[in-house]
C-alpha cells in the first residue's frame, strides 16, 4: 500500500468513510439479497457496509472481518445488535468453512490486497452455492473527484507524486478488470454507483487530508510545511466553490456482482 496507514477510524471516516456510507447503501439495494440471509463483509473497515446491510437487508447474521484492529474498534461502535460480530482476518485467508454465507461482499478493499484474484477466490469459496459475491471500488482514474483533484494538483507541483496516484496504481478499479476477476461466476454485472460529496467549505475538504489515512493524506502529511501550504493553496484555487462556500464533487464507485456455481 505504499506508506499509507489504515488504522484510525475517526480520521478515515472524515476522509472517505462518510462518502462510502452513501455508496454502501446504494450497493446493498442494488444487490437485492432476500431477507433472512447470512452475510460476510470482507475488509469491513469502520463498518459502513455492515451498517448498510443491517439497515436495509434484514439479515439473519452479518460477520465483518478486517486486519486492522483500529478500524474494528470503530466498527464495533455499531452497537449490540445480536445479528452482527466482527473478527480479525485477511481477505486472502478467511477463517470460515466452504459455503458458510449466502452473501459475501467487500467494499473499497480489492485494490489494496496483495493478490486480488486469490482474494476473490476466497470470497467465492465461503459463499454458498448460488450465493451472491460482490464488491465495489472507487473509480480512482475517473469520477472520484475528491481524490482525482488532489492528485492532479499534487502532480503539477511535484511530478514524483504521479506514481502515488491511485488512478495510476490501481488499474483494477475499472469495469473490465473487475469483470475479469468474477470470470468463474454466473450472472456477472458491473455498474457505476455515484454520489455527490458535498463539503461545507474548503476546510471541510482539506482537513481530512491531514489525518494520514490513505495514500493522498499520507502524501500530504509527509510534505514539509511550505510545500503542504502550496498544495493547499493551489487546491483552494482549483476546487469549484459555490457562492455559499460549499464544494460539490462527484464520488463514483464501480460495483461488481456475481453468483457462485451451484454444486
Amino acid at each position: 500500500m505504499g506508506g499509507e496507514i489504515w488504522e484510525v477510524g475517526g480520521a478515515y471516516e472524515d476522509y472517505i468513510g462518510r462518502w462510502s456510507r452513501s455508496v454502501a447503501a446504494a450497493f446493498v439495494s442494488w444487490l437485492a439479497v432476500p431477507a433472512g440471509r447470512r452475510w460476510l463483509d470482507v475488509g469491513c473497515g469502520t463498518g459502513a457496509l455492515t451498517a448498510a446491510v443491517l439497515d436495509a437487508a434484514e439479515p439473519a447474521e452479518v460477520v465483518g472481518v478486517d486486519p486492522s484492529d483500529g478500524f474494528l474498534a470503530h466498527a464495533r461502535r455499531l452497537g449490540a445488535d445480536p445479528r452482527v460480530r466482527f473478527e480479525t482476518a485477511e481477505a486472502g485467508a478467511l477463517p470460515f468453512q466452504d459455503g458458510r454465507f449466502d452473501a459475501v461482499v467487500s467494499g473499497l478493499v480489492l485494490n489494496f490486497v496483495p493478490d486480488a484474484r486469490a482474494a476473490v477466490a476466497e470470497l467465492a469459496r465461503v459463499a454458498a452455492p448460488g450465493g451472491t459475491v460482490a464488491a465495489f471500488v472507487w473509480d480512482y482514474a475517473g469520477r472520484m473527484g475528491i481524490i482525482r483533484t488532489f492528485w492532479a494538483v499534487a502532480a503539477e507541483l511535484d511530478p514524483d507524486a504521479e506514481e502515488l496516484d491511485e488512478g495510476v496504481r490501481f488499474p483494477l478499479c475499472r469495469p473490465e478488470p473487475l469483470r475479469g476477476l468474477w470470470g468463474g461466476m454466473g450472472e456477472v454485472l458491473v455498474e457505476p454507483i455515484e454520489v455527490a460529496a458535498v463539503f461545507r467549505d474548503f476546510e471541510d475538504y482539506w482537513r481530512p487530508f491531514l489525518g494520514g489515512q490513505g495514500p493522498a493524506p499520507a502524501y500530504a502529511v509527509s510534505l514539509p510545511e511550505e510545500r503542504r501550504a502550496a498544495l493547499r493553496d493551489r487546491l483552494r484555487e482549483r476546487l469549484p466553490a459555490a457562492p455559499d462556500g460549499s464544494i460539490t464533487l462527484p464520488a463514483r464507485a464501480w460495483a461488481v456482482r456475481g453468483v457462485t456455481p451451484r454444486r
